[in-house]
């Protein structure tokens, strides 16, 4: 077998010789970050602890949960990783149902929206990346929702989330 000889990585960005201890371990019984009737949200990797590289979070939602309507984003990617339940997944075409395991990788610009119809919970992984401050965006979400009209038009973009709704 061979191999290529000129592989191409990423730009270095750590210029030491001998590593270092940096390691953020977060244990799965770890309480989540917001709880609230239709579901909890875990912050597993912050835009803020990864550098800026990716955010990662777990969402769990409760039985018959809205979820978010379609929408995409101008600067970051958004992925989902089904880890129990049935989701239905927006891939900016049809509805798909995504089911332990199932992956449904977003690129930027991408139409996208997310719901639980079934009777059971569900949870799944979102990565965005490059990372990017949503821990603001998690937790002012559903207080945003409720004044409505043009200041959740204006908290949705300035949290870069085009939704379809508020363009017509």
């Amino acid at each position: 077998m061979s191999y290529p000889e000129d592989l191409h990585h990423p730009q270095s960005r750590y210029h030491g010789d001998r590593g270092e201890v940096n390691a953020v371990f977060r244990p799965a019984g770890t309480p989540p970050d917001i709880s609230s009737p239709g579901g909890s949200t875990h912050y597993l990797a912050t835009s803020e602890s990864t550098g800026g590289e990716f955010g990662l979070y777990k969402a769990e939602l409760a039985p018959r949960s809205a979820g978010v309507k379609t929408h995409f984003h101008k600067t970051i990617s958004e992925s989902f990783y089904v880890l129990s339940g049935e989701l239905e997944l927006h891939n900016g075409e049809k509805w798909v149902t995504g089911r332990a395991g199932d992956f449904l990788c977003v690129p930027v610009g991408g139409l996208h929206a997310f719901k639980n119809v079934s009777d059971e919970p569900t949870s799944m992984l979102m990565l965005f990346s490059p990372g990017a401050p949503r821990e603001e965006y998690f937790e002012q979400v559903a207080e945003m929702a409720q004044r409505g009209g043009e200041e959740l038009k204006r908290f949705r973009v300035r949290h870069d989330s085009y939704f379809v709704e508020d363009f017509g």
